[in-house]
Order: C-alpha cells, then structure tokens, then sequence
C-alpha cells in the first residue's frame, strides 16, 4: 500500500551521521561497523533504496538546527545565524538528491497530484524519486521574521516552533512556558504564508497558546499519546480532543522510549520491553477511540532520529517494514478504508485542504 511518513530526519543523517541514503541500509550499517560516536552507529533503518522498497513514495522530510544559549546543556548552535546556515546545508543536500533524481520536492497542489500519479501508475519503484515536504524541526534558526519568508521560498511547508528544551520562539519537550512575542508574530506570520502548524514537541503551554492563535492547517507528524506513555512529549487526552477539532491528524511515532512506558535509555531493549509495531497501533487506537474515527492518525515514524535498531520495534528491520502494517490493522478490525487513512489517506486529505 502506498504510504507516507511525515517525519524523517534524513538531511541529518545525511550531514551529520555522514550516512549516505543513495546506499541501501545494509551498506551504511556495513560502513559504520565500530564507529561508536553514536548510540546507532550500524544500526540504521532509513535510506532511499529501502524507502521505495517499502512503497514509501512521500515524506516529510526535516531540517533541523537547535539554538543554545550558554547556560543550556543541549547539542547545538551557538547563535541563529549558524543554526540558520546548517538549515541551509540541509537544504543544499536534499537539492543535491533532487539533481540526482532521487527526490523531489512537493511544495503545491499540482507538484503532489502528479506525484501521486506517478507513484501509483503501476510500474516498479526502483527509480522513482522520493517526493518529499520540507519541514522545520524547531524555529531557532529562523533569524528574524524575514527568514521565515525566505524559508517558504525555499519550499518551506511545515514548521514545528519547538523541539527540546528552550527555544528562540516556543519551548519545547522537557520545558516549560507560554509562547514569547516573537512566538506569537512566528504563528501569526506562519498563518499568512499558509504555512502548516507542527505541533510536535511544544511543551504544554505553548501547545495552548498555538491553538488559541492560528487558525491555519495544523498536524502533529510525530508524536504518541500521553495515556499511554506519561511523558510531557507525549499528548494528553485534552490536547488529541483539541487537534481532532482542528481537523489535525496525528502521526504515529516508533521511538520505544515514546512507545512503551519505563523505557530507560542504554538499558533497556525492544525485546526485554516487549517494543513492537503492536504498541504503535496501541498508540493509533488510543486516538480513534478518542475520535471515534480514523480521521484523525497516520504515520510519522521519526525513524533515525538519533536513534536506530536498539530504540525501535523489534520487528522492524527497516522502514521498508511498514508494509506490516495492514494486514495487522486488518487483525485489529480496521476496515479497508481506515487502514488507507491511517497509511496515507489521512495527511493527503489535510494536504489538499490546506494547498487547494
């Protein structure tokens, strides 16, 4: 089934993980046998190859560059302007896969139906390009408000104002505030350029003060469910019940940790914390029960997002095995149609929503 996924850090992977994507992932686990840098060093999920293999023909596909003040321990830049500049490397890389047919970027109504077509015309994916929606994981580097016009005219379609900790417009996970003013002229200035809403990774006061102020498409691409998981990244019952009357649609996300309660981090293990693709549907269940449809789900699965095989489903050997999951929503009772939503009928019909 065709399927999207509207939440893969591949830029970073690209420019930080020094991974090649045009290489399958049994090539870039290879490369990086006893590198130890990182935790997922060897044990990547994610490349192009295996993105068509797993007829996973649109993504949302992120740049990324956190701003941190002195006093604040996170990994990241030391001003805008260099977070700013690392945006801009990404963007140059998912330029450089474009050049080289392996993505292409979806920014309108005419770019994704034609996408689309191709997509489902019958013929085998092997040399598809990957449509992919430029997305902004967090709005540190958007140096002032004329950066963020800039950005759109890059191709920029999503952006989430936070991500961890403290952030230049919105905190985000772990943190805790109401949106700054220039957060609120970041939102009001996001609904003018009908740019869509991300409201992954606010913290809880600055989720609120996103719904009261835009007005504007709005999604959650990866993100789990706070009843399940008691986590402050996780959404609680309120905040689904608040994106459902948005009309948002909520991406499930596979990091363990954000999947199965207690998950303690170079502990614990898909296997010994029994983490598999079942408790993402749990997740996704929790949400359709509480919407009384299948509306309101999809899939984002954040997969290499600094993390690999030892923090994912462990019957997920790489992304291409997301093609499990009809026939185990179909064991669940999910009709035909929910499972089409749910994989990408859902984020299509916000899309064309949002961009008709």
């Amino acid at each position: 089934m065709f399927t999207i996924d509207a939440h893969l850090d591949l830029s970073m992977n690209a420019l930080e993980w020094n991974r090649d994507l045009q290489q399958p992932v049994t090539a870039i686990r290879k490369r990086e046998e006893g590198l130890n840098d990182k935790p997922d060093r060897a044990k990547g999920v994610v490349a192009l190859p295996e993105l068509r293999k797993g007829n996973i023909g649109l993504v949302v596909a992120t740049q990324i560059g956190r701003f941190v003040a002195p006093e604040n321990p996170l990994p990241g830049w030391h001003s805008p302007h260099q977070a700013w500049a690392q945006t801009q490397g990404q963007l140059a890389w998912y330029k450089a896969m474009e050049t080289a047919g392996e993505m292409t970027m979806i920014k309108d109504l005419a770019g994704l139906e034609a996408h689309l077509q191709l997509w489902n015309d019958g013929t085998p994916n092997d040399t598809k390009p990957i449509g992919y929606i430029l997305s902004l994981e967090g709005a540190d580097s958007i140096i002032d408000l004329s950066y963020l016009e800039k950005a759109w005219e890059n191709g920029l379609r999503a952006l989430g104002p936070a991500h961890y900790g403290p952030g230049r417009y919105a905190n985000g996970t772990d943190a805790t505030g109401h949106l700054n003013d220039m957060g609120r002229q970041l939102i009001r200035r996001m609904e003018e350029l009908n740019i869509i809403l991300d409201a992954t990774h606010l913290c809880d006061d600055a989720f609120w003060d996103a719904m009261e102020i835009f007005n504007g498409p709005v999604w959650a691409s990866h993100n789990n469910c706070r009843a399940l998981v008691d986590h402050n990244r996780q959404f609680s019952d309120d905040m689904i019940r608040t994106l459902i009357q948005k009309d948002a649609v909520i991406g499930a996300a596979l990091d363990a940790w954000m999947m199965v309660p207690n998950w303690v981090r170079g502990v614990s293990t898909p296997q010994s914390m029994d983490c598999n693709l079942a408790k993402m549907i749990d997740h996704i269940d929790h949400i359709c029960q509480l919407a009384g449809n299948s509306l309101h789900v999809g899939i984002g699965t954040d997969l290499d997002g600094a993390f690999g095989k030892e923090q994912c489903p462990y019957d997920l050997e790489t992304i291409a095995d997301l093609q499990q999951l009809p026939a185990m929503f179909a064991a669940r009772g999910y009709s035909a149609t929910d499972i089409e939503n749910i994989m990408h009928g859902n984020w299509l019909r916000l899309l064309r929503k949002a961009w008709k």
